[in-house]
């Protein structure tokens, strides 16, 4: 089942069993997924998004909202902070499970002997492979440091 048709399904059974914030948040992961699909159209592929790219929204989409319910906290805004969180929930839903900190390592290792790298010129290949292998499953915000700290 594509991840597209999950979204769906989840949006469907929220709607009947009324389940408001859930629905809000499924309706928003939707309205990502087509506004991209139109900017591909756009582009000139009928396609639309891909799985992968799928994931990066939802990915892109989870993120901004711990940045969120992190400023919320900081200014006192408990309820808007909580709100946020449970947002996140919806939408970790429909992504893969994160690596832990060992299975990153590893997998930095195992893109740095595929690349063949050997210097910090070679981060963008490195870091591109790990897109392409495991985008959603980790943190490429954390990642890139790894990388240039394995590299340099």
């Amino acid at each position: 089942m594509t991840l597209r048709t999950r979204i769906s399904d989840a949006l469907k059974q929220a709607m009947r069993d009324k389940a408001a914030e859930r629905l809000s948040t499924l309706r928003l992961i939707n309205a990502a997924i087509k506004d991209k699909d139109i900017a591909s159209r756009a582009t000139g592929s009928d396609d639309g998004a891909s799985e992968a790219e799928v994931l990066a929204i939802l990915g892109k989409m989870a993120k901004q909202r711990m940045e969120s319910a992190r400023a919320y906290e900081e200014g006192g805004r408990l309820d808007l902070a909580e709100r946020e969180r449970q947002e996140i929930t919806v939408i970790e839903e429909f992504l893969p499970r994160q690596l832990d900190d060992a299975e990153v390592e590893a997998a930095v290792e195992a893109a740095i002997a595929e690349v063949g790298a050997s210097s910090i010129r070679d981060m963008g290949k490195v870091i591109g492979l790990l897109k392409t292998k495991y985008t959603g499953r980790m943190d490429f915000g954390a990642v890139g440091p790894k990388v240039k700290n394995r590299l340099g």
